[in-house]
């Protein structure tokens, strides 16, 4: 039977389409980087969630390549913790498919990203963008995670994970217990959802989620932008036309400035009470000129070695490799346990 980890285990990961941006770091790079300090962590770019929807292969091996070298650059420590991309590690589509026959349809059908994402057109979607979550599950119960840093909109699929878990615990009870000598094989990961940035809206639109996606560049700030181009859409983000309140009961119905506020408390490690009453009363021109010199003084950095380190694919690939030797450790492990558990001859 698989070996607990001495300290908790972290999973998380993020998929490799399109460019990186403020919400991706506020929204979990940071988050990835505080929790080396007490948890042993897999930090993995999804590669197999990525081709739910087509890819141009050679623009999926930049960006994750690209991916990578944010982690890198944002300060996890690739020594210290696995940084891989999921594709390297075999036992996530093996176990995908073993709770592809745990999971059941009416789960996958209450699925709200699967309705967002695939529109009207549902019939011609792939069966894989249907069935992610189910690999979403995959990849957190390979490493029997005790928690995963996930944003406001991830915590469904987690609630599916745990589900998951509990139906393989209880339908193979016997055979855990006959193999493992354990009452239960799966422990049920908990999320782990931090910060006054975990959602970081559009600059157009403080309604939308800010998304690699949206036609309008000027709706994100991304991780490779540089000074002036951060400055010019922090300027032209949608505002309304009231000073800032004093106190975060004041910002209810104005979303565009909730969103501003919670990036300048996400980038300054602060809260938004405490932003607020360091701006409460300041007019738009004036805090979108102070939340400009904290974006760039925090992103700038980051941007400069992203690019160094994109300069030397063959370092990021060697970070990869060795990560996904460590994952592997851990996934053949479970795989071994879990065959066993099911009745598969190995």
């Amino acid at each position: 039977m698989a070996s607990p980890s001495a300290r908790p285990r972290i999973l998380s990961g993020v998929q490799p389409t399109g460019n990186l941006h403020l919400g991706n770091y506020l929204g979990a790079i940071t988050r990835f980087v505080d929790l080396q300090a007490d948890h042993d962590c897999l930090y993995c770019v999804v590669d197999l969630h990525a081709i739910t929807v087509p890819q141009d292969p050679a623009a999926l091996e930049a960006t994750t390549r690209e991916v990578t070298a944010a982690f890198i650059a944002a300060g996890i420590d690739p020594v210290r913790h696995a940084i891989f991309n999921q594709s390297r590690v075999p036992g996530h589509a093996e176990l995908a498919w073993i709770f592809n026959c745990v999971a059941r349809l009416g789960w996958l059908n209450r699925m709200t990203q699967f309705k967002e994402k695939a529109g009207k057109d549902r019939e011609n979607a792939s069966v894989g963008l249907y069935a992610y979550p189910v690999l979403m599950a995959a990849d957190i119960l390979l490493y029997r995670a005790d928690a995963v840093p996930v944003g406001d909109d991830q915590k469904q699929h987690l609630e599916l994970t745990r589900d998951i878990a509990t139906k393989f615990n209880n339908d193979f009870a016997a055979r855990i217990a006959e193999k493992t000598g354990a009452d239960s094989y799966f422990k049920l990961p908990e999320p782990l959802i931090q910060g006054p940035a975990t959602r970081v809206m559009s600059l157009r639109d403080g309604a939308k989620k800010m998304s690699k996606s949206d036609a309008s560049d000027n709706s994100r700030i991304n991780l490779t932008d540089d000074a002036d181009t951060i400055a010019g859409k922090v300027r032209r983000a949608k505002t309304d036309p009231d000073a800032l309140p004093s106190e975060v009961e004041g910002l209810a119905g104005r979303p565009e400035a909730d969103n501003l506020v919670a990036i300048f408390a996400g980038l300054a490690g602060r809260t938004k009470a405490e932003v607020l009453r360091d701006h409460g009363g300041s007019q738009f021109s004036t805090f979108k000129a102070a939340l400009s010199d904290l974006a760039v003084e925090r992103l700038s950095p980051i941007a400069a070695e992203m690019r160094r380190l994109q300069a030397d694919p063959g370092y990021i690939d060697g970070v990869l490799r060795s990560g996904a030797e460590r994952a592997n450790a851990i996934a053949e492990a479970t795989m071994r346990d879990v065959k066993a558990i099911v009745g598969l001859l190995g």
